[in-house]
């Protein structure tokens, strides 16, 4: 009998947007991406908060004129990636801690808590991309019929 190995029948998983820089677009990439991961029978929280502070960020801080933000999900093992790609890498997101009565400055931070891992890589110029992974519990395989 010959087995498979769970990395050759795990499928790798993708979806892919671009978005206009503004809260419409940011709101969007929110709502996609957590009717891509119902469909992929993912859980949607933590992911669902990250992708909405990383979208605000790229809608509020990396916004260019004329230029979309990328929102990229992909799924490989129980891993979970999201990417938010802008055209402002001349303005990298470092987290801060914000004034107490601030409306604004928690983003990064909230990312940091939710996410087991998280990042900025530079692009070609002029982008950048946001990134963090979360790990998803595991998936039993069905039992197979005795």
């Amino acid at each position: 009998m010959i087995q498979k190995s769970a990395e050759l029948t795990t499928p790798i998983r993708n979806f892919a947007v671009q978005l206009s820089p503004t809260p419409r677009g940011a709101r969007l990439a929110r709502l996609l991406a957590t009717e891509q991961l119902r469909s992929w029978g993912l859980p949607l929280d933590p992911a669902e908060h990250i992708v909405a502070e990383l979208a605000t960020n790229a809608a509020t801080h990396g916004r260019a004129p004329g230029r979309d933000f990328r929102l990229l999900l992909y799924v490989v093992a129980e891993t979970l990636r999201i990417e938010v790609t802008d055209t402002r890498d001349d303005h990298l997101p470092t987290p801060q801690a914000p004034l107490p009565d601030a409306d604004s400055g928690r983003g990064l931070l909230i990312v940091g808590t939710l996410a087991d891992r998280w990042g900025v890589a530079p692009g070609p110029s002029p982008r950048k991309t946001v990134w963090a992974e979360c790990a998803l519990p595991p998936t039993t395989p069905p039992h197979p019929r005795e």
